[in-house]
C-alpha cells in the first residue's frame, strides 16, 4: 500500500514539472511575440482554464457514484469513464484543482509580470502601479472565478462529471 502512494507522489511530481515547463514555454514564447491585447487574452484563457480545472476537480469529489452506474447500465456514452472519474476522485481532484489550477496560477503571475512591463514601458507609467493593478486583477479572476463555479460543481457535480465524461470517451480514455 505504501508503494502505490509514493509512486502518485511520484507521478504528481513529473507530471507537475512536465506540465509546467510547457504551459511555461508555450506562454513565455507567445509573450515574446505578441502585443498587450493578445497577452491580455491569453492572460484571460490562462484563469480560465485554471478556474474550468477547479470546477471539473471539485465536481469530481462531490458527484454521485451510483447515478453514474445507472446511466451505464444504459449504455449511455461516457459513463464508463465517469465512473472512473468518481472511484479515483482524489486522483482526479489534485490533478485538476491542484496540478492544473496552480500551474495556471503560477504562469498567470507571470504573463501579469511581463504584461506590466510591456504596458509601463509602452505608455510610461509607473511599472510598480501596473504591477499591482494586473496582480490584483489576476488574484480577483482567479479567486472570484474559483468561489463561483465552486458552488457551481458542487450543486451540478453529476452533470459536470458525465459532460467531462463524455470528452474523455471520445479519447477512448477508458477501456
Amino acid at each position: 500500500m505504501k508503494k502505490k502512494k509514493d509512486n502518485w507522489i511520484l507521478i504528481v511530481f513529473i507530471l507537475t514539472f512536465v506540465l509546467s515547463v510547457v504551459f511555461s514555454f508555450v506562454s513565455n514564447t507567445m509573450a515574446a511575440k505578441f502585443d498587450n491585447i493578445i497577452l491580455s487574452i491569453v492572460l484571460v484563457l490562462t484563469i480560465s482554464f485554471g478556474v474550468l480545472f477547479d470546477l471539473i476537480g471539485t465536481a469530481a469529489i462531490t458527484a454521485n457514484e451510483s447515478s453514474f452506474h445507472a446511466i451505464n447500465s444504459k449504455r449511455i456514452k461516457g459513463a464508463k469513464e465517469c465512473i472512473f472519474i468518481v472511484k479515483n476522485n482524489n486522483k482526479i481532484s489534485s490533478f485538476c484543482n491542484d496540478i492544473v489550477g496552480d500551474i495556471c496560477g503560477i504562469i498567470s503571475g507571470s504573463i501579469g509580470a511581463i504584461l506590466s512591463i510591456s504596458i509601463s514601458t509602452t505608455f510610461l507609467i509607473n511599472g510598480t502601479l501596473v504591477g499591482v493593478v494586473i496582480a490584483a486583477l489576476i488574484s480577483s479572476l482567479t479567486v472570484g472565478g474559483k468561489a463561483i463555479l465552486k458552488k457551481v460543481a458542487i450543486k451540478n457535480a453529476d452533470k459536470i462529471v458525465l459532460k467531462v465524461g463524455k470528452i474523455l470517451s471520445t479519447f477512448k480514455f477508458v477501456k
